[in-house]
């Protein structure tokens, strides 16, 4: 018998999310954990509401294989969150390396000062990275999103590794869960939620469980939901 994927993966901590479809730009997202990478998912708090992509989802890069094409695939400024597969890599935020927050972080813990940028020029060189500005001697980029905003949004949040390693030029950048302008509000491409939701997944998160975030519509979360070893999740998005 083949081994399910997130098994194969050896992941621990699961951020499950579904849609209701392709265009829903919005849906819920439920934490689950386990003992071992082989183990039985167990529920770790209730199913939250979150924003998605103006536009809806589409195919992203990640973990999970290639699927077929009947559906988009992610493109920068399309609007679309990724679905499929992705590992968490870091965490970001307003609070300074001391802070509690910070400090209590099992995940490597990105300070979010005005020098912190997320670059989303398809033509740079640092395309799909965050990186610390005053660092770069010679900045390539045309577009870049700060890190470090006066709405909120970003006062804590998580990376979301969507077309990492080696990023395809327009495949899609700076993906991140975060805090929602407000309920019913969609995002540009991310995975929004409360602040009180994202501060709490926030300091969850610990990197010796491989966690990954898992998003889509419900009709491939039915589809894959045997091959990749998902829980059983009924929220409706």
């Amino acid at each position: 018998m083949t081994m399910p994927l997130l098994s194969s993966l050896a992941v621990q901590q699961l951020l499950l999310c579904t849609a209701a479809d392709w265009n829903a730009n919005a849906g819920r997202l439920q934490r689950f954990a386990r003992a071992d990478a082989t183990g039985a998912w167990r529920p770790v708090a209730e199913p939250i509401p979150v924003a998605l992509g103006t536009s809806g989802l589409a195919w992203g890069r990640g973990l999970h294989p290639l699927a077929d094409q009947t559906a988009p695939g992610k493109r920068e400024g399309d609007g679309r969150a990724p679905a499929g597969i992705f590992a968490i890599t870091a965490l970001f935020g307003d609070a300074t390396p001391d802070s509690a927050l910070a400090r209590a972080a099992k995940l490597p813990y990105l300070y979010a000062t005005p020098d912190l940028k997320a670059i989303d020029d398809p033509a740079s060189a640092y395309y799909n990275r965050i990186v610390d500005q005053s660092r770069v001697a010679q900045p390539d980029w045309h577009s870049c999103e700060d890190m470090r905003r006066g709405d909120g949004r970003y006062a804590v949040g998580a990376v979301v590794a969507h077309n990492a390693g080696q990023p395809v030029p327009g495949a899609g950048s700076c993906i991140f869960l975060h805090a929602w302008a407000g309920e019913g509000v969609p995002t540009a491409g991310c995975t929004a939620m409360a602040l009180a939701d994202m501060t709490a997944i926030a300091g969850w998160l610990d990197g010796a469980a491989t966690p990954v975030l898992v998003q889509l519509p419900r009709a491939e979360y039915v589809r894959w939901r045997e091959a990749w070893g998902l829980p059983a999740f009924s929220a409706q998005g």
